[in-house]
Formats: structure tokens, C-alpha cells, sequence
């Protein structure tokens, strides 16, 4: 009984390699001349299976949400910014190519550890205009990047919700911004 225990223990303490989700390591709203923009970096982990479902064809799709809130006592906050961007991964096994596309802007890779690693920054995201934020008072910024489950084709969504494999998201990482 007693080795039991110790093995136990010991399993449940030993060192793991990285877990798979999403955090957010920092985030950042800058004033410029032309508004605001965000950047922002993620530590992402895909699982085995995700990448093997991107190496047989199936597309991925991240959405990475921002809000930037005004607090009130008197009524709900005001939410002036409220915006979401999504990212589109796909591989070519024609052309041993994974890309990396939002909207109708795209970058191709070799390695799918540099697609993650493009996915995983965000940089110079315009948010808001220079006069959308008052200048008095600070506001409340949250973002957020998850796997959106919706635009799988319908055998993996139905996978997805059986699965933690599937299940890629970030909790809402949340700052305060001074205008």
C-alpha cells in the first residue's frame, strides 16, 4: 500500500510537458497618430490529434476577440470597442505548404511550428480611432484567441464536443488602458 502511494504521489507531481490550450502572455493597447492599435502574444499549444487534423486537410479557424469597456456605477458599462479577428490554417500537401490567412492577406510556411508561431502574435491590430477614447478615466481591455469549433465540417464538430482535443481556447486575459 504504502509503494502505492508513493507512486501515486509521484506521478502526480512529476513534470509535464506543456499542456495543450492557449494563454495569453501580454497585451498591449498603443496610441498613435493614426488611433489605437493592439498587439498582443500567445503561448499556443496545439494537441497531436489538431495537428494531425491540419496535416490531413482539415482547416482551423482561431478567433481572437477584444473589448475595451468604460466602467459606470450609475449604469452597464459602456463598451466602445467590441471586435473580433479570425485566422483561417490550412495545408497544401501538394505544395508541402501550411498558410496562414485573415481576410484576403496571407502568408505561407514550410513548418508548422512557424504557422503556430505567426498565429501566436498579433501586432499593430487598429482598434480604435484617436478620438473614439476620452482622455480622462481608464478603461478595461480583454482578449481573448479561441479554436472556433463552428467552422469545422459537421464529422468534427461532432467530435468536438465529445472531445477536450478540440476544445482550444484562452481565458479573457484583461488589463487597464490609459488614454
Amino acid at each position: 500500500l504504502a509503494a502505492l502511494l508513493v507512486a501515486i504521489t509521484a506521478f502526480a507531481f512529476a513534470p509535464r510537458a506543456a499542456a495543450e490550450g492557449i494563454n495569453t502572455v501580454r497585451a498591449n493597447v498603443v496610441s498613435g497618430a493614426d488611433g489605437y492599435r493592439l498587439d498582443a502574444e500567445f503561448d499556443i499549444q496545439f494537441s497531436p490529434r489538431l495537428e494531425e487534423a491540419v496535416n490531413r486537410g482539415v482547416a482551423l479557424n482561431f478567433v481572437v476577440e477584444f473589448e475595451l469597456s468604460k466602467p459606470r456605477w450609475y449604469w452597464f458599462d459602456e463598451k466602445p470597442v467590441q471586435l473580433s479577428q479570425t485566422y483561417k490554417i490550412t495545408y497544401t500537401p501538394l505544395l508541402r505548404q501550411y498558410r496562414l490567412s485573415s481576410g484576403a492577406a496571407y502568408q505561407n510556411f514550410t513548418r508548422f511550428d512557424e504557422v503556430v508561431a505567426a498565429l501566436s502574435r498579433v501586432r499593430g491590430w487598429p482598434v480604435a480611432e484617436s478620438g473614439a477614447l476620452r482622455r480622462q478615466g481608464e478603461y478595461l481591455a480583454a482578449i481573448r484567441m479561441r479554436l472556433d469549433t463552428t467552422q469545422l465540417p459537421k464529422p468534427f464538430q461532432l467530435n468536438a464536443v465529445a472531445s477536450n482535443d478540440w476544445n482550444l481556447a484562452s481565458d479573457w486575459y484583461r488589463w487597464t488602458v490609459n488614454p
